[in-house]
């Protein structure tokens, strides 16, 4: 049964990808743009960084595959896609989920400079530490310079929630663990 079910995925994925084809990128900025709004929302990492990854890295084409061996819209390594639980990197879903994930990683191990975030999307965090910064490669530098062209916030965040609670003395304040909020 699992057979039949991969088998006519592969037929639904040949079948979709002939459609795509034809479609232009903001045609398909549109068509995951729900996607991505779900993975940004619920990773709290800002959605326009990850459109403006995509364009990037695939221009929106789910089937790209880099020289590198880089797979799908947010051109996913093998290593890291099983790292963030991918097993179809072709599956838009999949794809977003394990690429957004990453992305939240990174903001958090660079203290969400931008700049750092993208070269270690690109470059790999080992270029990154071993050159203490951005790495001196013409590629990622040209990736950076043209993300930062559209995207210009030289930090990015994970957006954490914050929820109003009242102390042991019923004084309100704010927290980011939804445990601590006041249900009404």
């Amino acid at each position: 049964m699992n057979t039949v079910k991969k088998a006519l995925g592969t037929v639904a994925l040949l079948a979709l990808a002939t459609h795509l084809a034809a479609a232009s990128a903001a045609d398909l900025r549109r068509l995951y743009d729900p996607i991505i709004k779900r993975a940004a929302k619920t990773h709290r990492i800002d959605q326009e960084l990850v459109h403006v990854v995509i364009r990037a890295e695939s221009n929106y084409d789910a089937f790209a595959i880099s020289s590198a061996g880089a797979m799908g819209l947010m051109q996913l390594m093998p290593a890291t896609a099983r790292q963030y639980g991918v097993n179809n990197v072709f599956d838009p879903a999949q794809n977003i989920e394990g690429g957004v994930r990453y992305l939240k990683d990174l903001v958090r191990l660079y203290n969400g400079q931008t700049r750092l975030v993208l070269a270690a999307y690109n470059a790999g965090q080992e270029a990154v530490r071993k050159y203490k910064g951005i790495p001196p490669y013409p590629e990622t530098k040209s990736y950076i310079a043209g993300i930062m062209r559209t995207y210009k916030k030289p930090t990015v965040t994970t957006k954490n929630p914050t929820y109003m609670v009242r102390d042991a003395n019923g004084k309100p304040m704010l927290v980011n663990d939804p445990k601590d909020a006041i249900r009404k």
